[in-house]
């Protein structure tokens, strides 16, 4: 798989090219991205947390957690729980501490600035962790899964929530459309960074999916993994155990 960063002329790692492209759009994510998506991403967000939640977990991380969307529905979901949001994004973060603060859910979600490939905890420590859109941002794929792995529990459940292309007419055809012109279109025409949203269309389309991916998860050390595709293929949950 090749490495797509953001800014193709920087010669900055994928990693800070990354931080410094969602610091850059962090203000004006959230509405942009309820926009893209008409919303539907709400929705998929919240099939991850019903299958979090069925297995009653004491403390979750949310990988790439970016403004904290899904931690925050994690922590109204499963109340007893302990969220952990991490990010590499400063300015996503901001936002998402705002927002925390103002739904009072401070001591139930702590958002620290972190690195997927590097995590800040012990081994073995969280019973569950997702990630919502992340995964193809990681600069090296295998060592950030292998990271998640090893700070899952045994028996802890791992969800990503990922971009994935439909193959059948004419989801195939619309999914094209709406990812190569009018995501870059909306975010030229409304996004500080106006390269942003054509990375995150391009690294979208070249991302693996489907078995291609379940094979990675496996790879990585997983088990009883399976995909689930959602709203005809356009993104896929996969689940998988240690």
């Amino acid at each position: 798989m090749s490495t797509i960063k953001p800014y193709k002329d920087s010669n900055a790692t994928k990693k800070d090219q990354v931080a410094n492209m969602f610091d850059n759009i962090s203000g004006n994510y959230d509405g942009l991205n309820r926009v893209i998506t008409f919303g539907i991403d709400v929705k998929w967000r919240k099939k991850v947390v019903a299958l979090v939640k069925a297995t009653n977990p004491e403390k979750i991380l949310d990988i790439a957690t970016g403004t904290g969307d899904l931690a925050i529905m994690e922590s109204k979901a499963i109340p007893t729980a302990k969220v952990v949001g991490l990010d590499i994004s400063a300015g996503m973060l901001e936002v998402g501490k705002e927002k925390v603060k103002t739904l009072g859910l401070e001591n139930t979600i702590e958002l620290v600035l972190g690195d997927s490939e590097n995590i800040p905890y012990e081994d073995n420590f969280f019973d569950a962790i997702t990630v919502s859109y992340g995964v193809r941002n990681f600069e090296h794929l295998n060592k950030g899964l292998q990271e998640i792995h090893r700070v899952l529990k045994p028996e802890g459940i791992f969800i990503v929530l990922e971009t994935s292309v439909p193959t059948q007419f004419p989801f195939k055809q619309g999914y094209q459309f709406h990812s190569k012109v009018i995501l870059p279109l909306v975010g030229r025409l409304f996004s500080k960074d106006k390269i942003a949203y054509s990375y995150l269309s391009e690294s979208a389309n070249s991302f693996p999916y489907g078995e291609a991916f379940n094979t990675i998860l496996k790879n990585n050390g997983f088990n009883n993994v399976q995909d689930i595709p959602v709203t005809f293929g356009v993104s896929t949950i996969y689940k998988a155990t240690k």
